[in-house]
């Protein structure tokens, strides 16, 4: 499908043909999934809190590699390197800043300065308010439903307050996996989807066959939202490991954080300095305790065992509701058609009851 059928602010903004957002997923949204997406004329963001600086850029470049269309890059705003992450967006030429935290003011200026669109995670109206006023370009917001770090308010309830507040572009994440939740989006006047684990469970994902049967074994009350994998609640799958952790005391859960600290101090290359300056941005950002930075650690380690090394028993899985109403690994290609073709039906279908 090369026509647009769906125009929206946000489509003019980025310049993808069709308003459909691939979110930043650590060790899932890699360049493959990225480039997938936007070759089917969604928007691909890749995710890169779970890269290290050479990573990034090599992760840039093959995707530019694979196609000459708009892409997006995750970044955390409290990174120590943030300043040094956002110079190679611009060295190379990306077309969205996407953040998982508000960026600063200064960070939003030197981004648009060069014609990139800055677009930060936010999942409350007053912080919506907040990243406009610096100047953001557009907003994505989440509702409890999805997954990964979550918050408790639905998406059917967040999506208005923030579209009320601001009249900047807003994408509407959480509980998103079809042309009807597009068009129910659409409605309430946001510009967009985004959807994670949807596209996770495609064929251009590169996370392990076996893993993702897993996820299409799954049920709609099959997800559980924990804060004992690091401290923050976290919707995932629910399985042995996860409900262990949640049986587990905080005394017993300390030598295997200790462990996957270390792991992944290694597999970051960052070195002792580096962590603690990047543990003090993260509680001054988020207001974390000590005790939930520790633990922070374990989720890119976690995370990697079981989206990447397919080890289910040492990895947590994280996944939004709609894993329950998912049935099929279509690719990129054929998952964003059928999103917008049948959103455009459901919209002029809609039409018809007006008098």
């Amino acid at each position: 499908m090369s026509e647009q059928l769906i125009r929206t602010p946000f489509t003019d903004l980025v310049g993808v043909p069709h308003p459909v957002v691939q979110t930043g997923m650590g060790w899932v949204s890699g360049p493959r999934l990225v480039s997938g997406t936007a070759n089917a004329g969604g928007l691909g963001i890749l995710a890169s809190a779970t890269m290290t600086f050479a990573e990034l850029e090599q992760a840039i470049i093959e995707v530019k590699g694979r196609t000459d269309k708009p892409f997006g890059v995750n970044l955390r705003a409290d990174a120590g390197d943030a300043g040094d992450r956002c110079q190679l967006l611009i060295d190379h030429g990306v077309k969205v800043a996407s953040f998982a935290l508000a960026p600063k003011p200064e960070l939003i200026a030197k981004l648009k300065e060069h014609d990139i669109v800055v677009m930060p995670s936010i999942g409350a109206a007053k912080h919506a308010v907040k990243v406009a006023s610096w100047g953001a370009d557009a907003v994505m917001i989440q509702g409890g439903e999805g997954g990964g770090h979550t918050g408790a308010v639905p998406t059917t309830l967040l999506l208005p307050t923030v579209l009320d507040a601001v009249d900047i572009p807003v994408i509407a994440a959480g509980g998103f996996f079809d042309g009807r939740g597009l068009a129910a989006a659409l409605s309430y006047g946001a510009a967009g989807v985004g959807m994670g684990t949807r596209f996770l469970l495609t064929q251009d994902s590169a996370v392990p066959d076996a893993v993702k049967e897993l996820y299409l074994s799954k049920g709609l009350t099959d997800t559980v939202v924990t804060a004992k994998v690091d401290g923050m609640p976290h919707r995932m799958l629910r399985t042995e490991l996860v409900e262990s952790l949640e049986e587990t005391s905080a005394v017993r859960r300390l030598g295997p954080t200790a462990r996957r600290t270390l792991e992944f101090k290694k597999s970051s290359g960052m070195s002792w300095t580096e962590l603690l300056k990047d543990g003090r941005a993260m509680k001054k950002a988020q207001g974390r305790t000590l005790g939930q930075m520790a633990l922070a650690a374990n989720t890119p380690t976690m995370l990697r065992a079981g989206l990447v090394e397919g080890d289910t028993s040492a990895g947590v899985l994280a996944s939004g509701q709609v894993v329950g109403v998912i049935d099929d690994l279509p690719t990129c290609k054929e998952l964003v058609e059928r999103i917008v073709v049948q959103a455009a039906a459901e919209l002029r279908r809609a039409s018809a009851y007006v008098v």
